[in-house]
């Protein structure tokens, strides 16, 4: 206070900007637009994440489509196999191509082609069961080209008993002639039913199998082609 004229002295005033005297006006505007931005802001967020997540569902839905399609067409291509190599399936299964070796098939076979053609007695050895090295790769899948090696001498009246025979024992099993030497006896001319050709023959009793993991096809045809 001036002593001198007893007035107070008054504090200069700052005049404010009139967007701030007047904001008062629009505070309830601009408050509701900035809770409007902030709730777009979030609903934009919130749709991002469910539009990745329904993508991610999409890819999931298309995944499993896709495979069960994949299993529908495998197992359209294996119905179509059955019927198409079944017949033939079962006739090599019986003629013991497919399957495991059927070693006294085999020599019941041998024995009985000799009983027809009236044979003299022959001999034979049987080597052990080994897996077949072709020479040129062959896709089997998960079968299995095994083979048993026989070595066969018979005593024949002509030559013509040895096409016959083999011509016969084809008629009952499987099997490839692998090598076959052909020699004369010493007989006396004129013998009454003596053989007078000698046949040392290799012979291969081929069998197809199954591995412990076997197509579903081989089992199915396996099954019907069962007596």
């Amino acid at each position: 206070m001036n002593p001198l004229t007893g007035k107070k002295k008054t504090a200069p005033t700052i005049a404010l900007p009139y967007w701030v005297r007047e904001f008062a006006l629009i505070r309830t505007a601009a408050l509701t637009m900035i809770a409007a931005i902030t709730v777009s802001l979030t609903g934009v967020l919130l749709s991002e994440l469910k539009r990745q997540e329904a993508d991610q569902q999409l890819e999931a839905s298309q995944r499993a489509r896709d495979a069960a399609y994949s299993r529908y067409a495998q197992v359209g291509a294996e119905k179509r196999d059955i019927r198409n190599f079944q017949q033939r399936f079962v006739a090599l299964r019986q003629l013991g191509l497919v399957g495991d070796e059927r070693r006294l098939e085999w020599l019941d076979a041998i024995r009985q082609t000799q009983d027809e053609l009236k044979l003299p007695p022959l001999s034979y050895e049987i080597e052990p069961q080994q897996a077949v090295q072709l020479e040129a790769p062959l896709d089997l899948g998960t079968f299995e080209l095994r083979g048993s090696r026989m070595r066969l001498h018979m005593e024949l009246l002509h030559e013509l008993d040895l096409f016959n025979f083999f011509q016969r024992l084809r008629e009952r099993v499987y099997f490839t002639v692998q090598d076959c030497s052909i020699k004369r006896l010493g007989v006396v001319a004129g013998t009454p039913g003596a053989s007078s050709v000698g046949a040392d023959c290799t012979l291969n009793w081929i069998t197809l199998n199954t591995t412990s993991q076997a197509p579903a096809v081989a089992a199915v045809l396996q099954s019907q082609g069962k007596p």
